[in-house]
């Protein structure tokens, strides 16, 4: 993409705590316009949440931040070092580079990255809606072939490694001792060595994620992790998302169906309906927003005040279910509440 077309007229500041300025972007699939000049910010250190009735857009924005798709405009900023201002990330876009790297960091625009450098230089991961462990790995092999990057970097693309140098033999002992550290992080240090295929279908989810902090990503990119858990793995995938934003200096970026998710552990929610923005703050701000309200339930103006109010019940019924009085399905409802909302 040229210099050009990713820098559209009006960019915001930067903010020193800001890590993604996703700003005016627009990705069409031929006549159709999937997302429409989108513009939004992941602070450092925060669970921002992406929602929205299916058809959203959702993935479409996931797929263009981890550069599955190149948006049709726009521009997708990443500054991974504190302290990136305005005018850094200005002289990068003017520059055409991809990305510009100092000791601590740099700016990336990830819309000009390819997947895979997205992946390895400016440490965004991801997971997917359905899961892609390897499944006749074991638990163990999971994690370390998630490391593959430093690993070939420490064997000389093969040659060290097969010489079995001293240097590549630490490499290698770090990537388990990493691998390790995260089976322990997520309860599965006895399963290590069973087939990853072998696990519960909880215990795969959490794997998942494992695996991709196994890469030290600056972004953690997750979609629908809490799809088909029943409320006791939500609320320990509750408790594992909240240890990785407290613990570790990474940011997390999730979609997310289940309200009662999205509203305990988030710090910021962005909304989208037909690809564009409809509402962007606290989760308490979005929650009671009107806006939210209509295009979850699809009701007039006239009739907010009762859609607010079976909101509030959803997200009641979706606590009594986190504390274990539920009938223990994990499904979201379909009695028109955003859990529902598919």
């Amino acid at each position: 993409m040229s210099a050009a077309a990713a820098s559209p007229r009006h960019y915001a500041p930067l903010r020193h705590v800001l890590l993604v300025a996703i700003e005016h972007m627009t990705m069409r699939f031929g006549g159709l316009t999937a997302v429409d000049d989108l513009s939004f910010e992941v602070r450092r250190g925060d669970i921002t949440a992406l929602i929205g009735p299916n058809g959203a857009g959702k993935t479409t924005v996931f797929n263009c931040i981890t550069g599955f798709y190149k948006p049709s405009s726009g521009r997708i900023a990443l500054a991974s070092a504190e302290g990136v201002t305005s005018a850094d990330v200005a002289r990068v876009t003017r520059s055409g580079q991809r990305y510009h790297v100092n000791g601590n960091g740099g700016v990336f625009l990830l819309e000009r990255m390819p997947d895979f450098e997205i992946a390895a230089r400016a440490s965004v991961a991801r997971t997917f809606q359905n899961i892609r462990l390897f499944t006749g790995m074991t638990v163990l092999e999971n994690l370390v072939v998630a490391q593959h990057n430093r690993l070939m970097h420490a064997s000389g693309f093969s040659l060290l490694g097969l010489l079995g140098t001293a240097g590549y033999r630490r490499a290698e002992r770090a990537a388990v001792e990493r691998a390790l550290y995260w089976l322990d992080t997520i309860g599965l240090t006895a399963r290590a060595d069973d087939p990853a295929g072998d696990l519960p279908y909880g215990d795969q989810r959490r794997l998942e994620i494992a695996r991709a902090m196994c890469t030290d990503p600056v972004l953690l990119c997750l979609d629908e992790p809490a799809a088909g858990l029943n409320p006791r793995e939500s609320a320990d995938l509750n408790t594992l998302l909240r240890k990785i934003r407290d613990g570790h200096a990474t940011s997390i970026l999730l979609i997310e169906h289940d309200m009662s998710v999205v509203m305990e552990i988030s710090d910021h929610v962005v909304v989208l309906e037909h690809g564009a923005k409809i509402s962007d703050g606290t989760p308490d701000f979005v929650k009671n927003d009107p806006t939210v309200i209509a295009a979850y339930l699809g009701v007039d103006e006239s009739e907010e005040p009762a859609a607010e109010a079976e909101i509030e019940a959803a997200q009641r019924r979706g606590a009594r279910k986190a504390g274990g009085n539920g009938n223990g399905s994990g499904k979201p409802g379909t009695n028109g509440s955003p859990g529902g909302a598919r």
